[in-house]
């Protein structure tokens, strides 16, 4: 029988889970549904990003994409204008109300990550963030040659 070389993927994606749970729980309270924060945060974070941009920082397909950025328009969260360059391509940005939200769900997300980093040296912290920080690095180069992605474009 095969065995992993690392429990390490297995572990990540504890801490993954873990934490979109209870965000999910967290979040519900503010009208947003499983998942929907992560984007909300990279529009406030991102305003003016395009629907291809977003879907490309979050490593998630563009219709997961399209179905969340619909639902965030619908309880007014985002708006969604042309762009002036492009008239095929919307342009989304936070409202008020996301942006009052944001604030919210980032002291949220500093309270996980408190959670997680539980008695952690400062040293560790900074240890344990650049060493995922590498292995984000290493993977989002297969995950482009695997998506046919380059430069942040799709390849024609």
């Amino acid at each position: 029988m095969n065995h992993l070389d690392s429990q390490i993927l297995r572990d990540i994606g504890a801490v993954a889970r873990s934490v979109q749970s209870i965000s999910d729980i967290h979040f519900r309270r503010l009208t947003l549904q499983k998942g929907q924060f992560i984007f909300l945060t990279r529009i406030c974070e991102y305003p003016g990003i395009n629907l291809i941009e977003l879907s490309l920082l979050l490593r998630v397909d563009k219709t997961t994409t399209t179905k969340a950025v619909k639902k965030l328009i619908e309880i007014s969260y985002v708006q969604k204008e042309r762009d002036e360059s492009d008239q095929r391509a919307w342009r989304l940005f936070p409202t008020q109300r996301a942006l009052n939200t944001y604030t919210e769900v980032i002291a949220a997300e500093n309270q996980l990550i408190g959670y997680c980093f539980n008695g952690f040296s400062d040293q560790e912290k900074n240890v344990a963030s650049q060493l995922l920080a590498r292995m984000r690095d290493n993977i989002s180069h297969e995950w482009r040659s695997q998506k046919n992605v380059q430069g942040g474009k799709k390849n024609e």
